[in-house]
């Protein structure tokens, strides 16, 4: 009876996961599949406890009011410029927690372990410490607590081969002779260090889809131990993060015209021998009150949100300007890059919370050909996204990114605190067009001052 009332409850929740990641695919529906989401966990853990007629209730359910306690004020407090490194957090824990349950069933289970259990146990026990030391570098590189520069070193990828050559190595040691009690010491420390040589290679351009990579490895590490705890709801969730992830890393390489190999082990974003065409002009900074003008007059606007969005916070100042250009009888769009911000759907996230409308929203192969007939493009913090070299400098690191290409629009408004490059270190030539005006200083303070000045009219 229990058996089949755990199932049914396994099953609820797989459903919930499911319709939790199709309605996130939308703005719309993102808060039903944040809710789905939630909801289905909720389940499975209840379901998890009544199945395994957990002992030490009482340590359970101090954990589980810790965590609460913990995760409830990071929800309510989290500022939306540090939901990369959050999430990158959540991806070090969860993958640590599954690596950990691998070792603990690993000792429980000797010496009479199992071929089959054993492969999986070693690929899960891998997988699980190297997300768990590369999600923390993550981390530590959103949080710019260290360098966002990747790590590249003559002989880098004959080490990181080495280290991987030992972690298998000793993975397959365990596979013949589990009861050796020196090969999981090997496999952990070997998957910890490929964890961090991996991630300090890479550079802080491609931290988009470096968070989708890690959010794959820690699901196939999820769904590799549900293999082992005949666990059939962890298999179905662990298999729809990996190939989740896996599927938005795709996506994130697509957008930037670059492949897994050269995300991994190319050093996007360090210093090369040439970092594109020497970069000069004359830079045409304006006032708000010209801004207001040209804005003003203006029959067509496109916003194209960047990473100083997040960290002025401006989105709802941005949508209420939106609201004021609409009102003035301007079209209203909003050009969304795969990869602007530091993790995927960042600005789609950041314009939902304030309430943008689904149908303004355009990613760039759709907003690019109406670029032309734009009047006016305000880039919000946004830089390697809607840098032109990419376009027209074969020499420049950025070489063949599809970009947002506001400087085919009449007039390209730049909203920035400096002249300092973006997070892919690459000058940016479109802030010396003809057509390129700069409003420097902090982005919210400058929409409100322009909110201020249509208030007045």
């Amino acid at each position: 009876m229990i058996a089949h009332i755990v199932g049914y409850l396994y099953l609820l929740a797989a459903v919930l996961f499911i319709l939790s990641l199709k309605w996130m695919g939308e703005v719309k529906t993102s808060r039903h599949g944040n809710w789905a989401g939630s909801l289905g966990m909720l389940i499975a853990v209840i379901a998890t406890m009544i199945a395994y007629k957990t002992q030490h209730l009482d340590l359970v359910l101090i954990a589980i009011a810790v965590g609460t306690l913990i995760g409830i004020p990071i929800a309510l407090k989290l500022p939306m410029t540090a939901v990369p490194q959050r999430t990158a957090m959540s991806h070090a824990f969860g993958s640590l927690a599954v690596a950990l349950v691998g070792t603990a069933e690993y000792y429980q289970r000797l010496p009479g372990i199992d071929t089959f259990t054993m492969v999986v146990l070693a690929a899960e026990m891998l997988l699980g410490y190297l997300t768990f030391t590369g999600s923390t570098i993550a981390f530590l590189k959103l949080q710019e607590m260290i360098s966002g520069k990747p790590l590249v070193y003559k002989g880098r990828n004959i080490v990181s081969g080495l280290v991987v050559a030992v972690a298998l190595g000793a993975a397959i040691g365990l596979v013949v002779n589990p009861t050796n009690p020196y090969f999981l010491p090997v496999l952990v420390a070997a998957a910890l260090l490929f964890g961090f040589l991996l991630v300090m290679g890479i550079g802080g351009a491609d931290m988009p889809t470096v968070i989708a990579i890690l959010n794959s490895y820690a699901g196939l590490s999820a769904a590799a131990l549900g293999f082992v705890l005949d666990n059939q709801l962890l298999i179905v969730a662990g298999t729809l993060d990996g190939a989740s992830g896996f599927i938005l890393a795709i996506l994130m390489c697509k957008a930037m015209n670059r492949s897994f190999t050269n995300v991994l082990f190319g050093g996007f974003g360090a210093t090369t021998s040439s970092q594109g065409a020497a970069v000069s002009g004359e830079i045409r900074p304006l006032t708000v009150e010209e801004a207001y003008l040209i804005l003003e007059a203006a029959s067509s606007v496109v916003f194209v949100p960047g990473y100083g969005l997040a960290v002025s916070q401006a989105q709802q100042a941005v949508r209420e300007l939106g609201d004021l250009l609409r009102k003035n009888g301007a079209e209203v769009l909003y050009g969304i890059h795969p990869v602007a911000g530091r993790m995927p759907g960042h600005m789609n996230v950041l314009l939902a919370e304030a309430n943008v409308s689904y149908d303004e929203l355009m990613e760039a192969d759709a907003v690019n050909p109406k670029m032309p007939n734009i009047d006016v493009c305000v880039v919000i913090g946004a830089n390697d996204v809607v840098n032109p070299a990419a376009r027209e400098d074969p020499s420049s690191p950025l070489w063949g990114m599809p970009i947002i290409e506001v400087d085919k629009s009449r007039t390209v408004i730049v909203l920035k605190r400096s002249m300092r490059p973006g997070f892919a270190g690459v000058e940016n030539p479109l802030f010396f067009k003809q057509n390129t005006r700069m409003l420097f200083g902090d982005a919210k303070a400058s929409i409100q001052a322009l909110i201020a000045e249509f208030s007045q009219e």
